[in-house]
């Protein structure tokens, strides 16, 4: 009795994809099934490569980038090609489509700040139309009033903050550590507290948006809000280890 014997390989192949328009180093991690046509795999290279693919010709490549052979046969499946994982398909075309479209200048259309100032169905036009955000005078007035009278209280908190005081920090998770800046932050509004903590609860190393206040350990540093600090007596807590396993 005659024994058979079948060869199963995947379905999917997993292949890097370039094309004759960049460096071969710039390619597309692609996966295709193995029982697609070469006709219908030009299609969906059209769309990754921006090709044609009447015109397109493949090449398949080792992994080592050696030249293996062309897809050729537009009725041929991919599986019946020597194509493996990690294999790279190139795309060969003129792409000129691509070309035109990069190489085209296309004027910048810009209106004035008068011209915009005139549309009647601009944002503009409708928040003013609305008085709504910062052409509401009533609201901005309250804002500004809200924000005067926040600087004030900070201002007043940080009198009672000290460099190098040892301080508790409020907001959940509670945590201690030194205060070790005291003061406004570039780009933030207000007073801020600068806080290296016992351990490594923080979320910098004392830099904020590549500004320097101080200088910790990274994950040890903190900018707190003046409300949500307090000074006094916070030693650093010790834990026995023997009483954990």
């Amino acid at each position: 009795m005659t024994e058979e014997f079948k060869v199963v390989t995947q379905d999917i192949v997993n292949v890097t994809v370039t094309n004759s328009a960049k460096q071969a180093t710039l390619g597309y991690e692609k996966r295709f099934p193995k029982d697609l046509t070469i006709f219908k795999l030009k299609g969906k290279l059209e769309l990754v490569t921006g090709g044609n693919a009447a015109t397109m010709k493949l090449e398949l490549y080792s992994k080592d980038n050696k030249f293996i052979c062309e897809l050729s046969n537009n009725d041929a499946l991919l599986g019946s090609y020597p194509v493996e994982d990690g294999m790279r398909i190139h795309v060969v075309d003129s792409f000129n489509l691509c070309t035109e479209f990069e190489n085209a200048k296309i004027e910048k259309f810009e209106l004035t700040p008068e011209q915009y100032a005139k549309k009647p169905d601009s944002l503009k036009a409708f928040l003013m139309k609305n008085k709504l955000g910062k052409y509401n005078e009533e609201e901005m007035r309250k804002r500004k009033e809200q924000m005067a009278e926040e600087l004030a209280e900070e201002e007043k908190l940080i009198g009672d903050i000290k460099v190098g005081s040892r301080c508790l920090v409020t907001l959940e998770p509670e945590r201690r550590g030194e205060v070790k800046y005291v003061g406004k932050m570039e780009g933030r509004n207000g007073f801020w507290v600068g806080v290296q903590f016992d351990e490594p609860l923080g979320k910098n190393d004392g830099s904020f948006e590549n500004v320097r206040y101080f200088t910790c350990p990274p994950k040890y540093g903190g900018f707190i809000k003046p409300a949500n600090i307090k000074c006094g007596d916070y030693p650093e807590l010790e834990y026995d280890l023997d009483d954990e396993i």
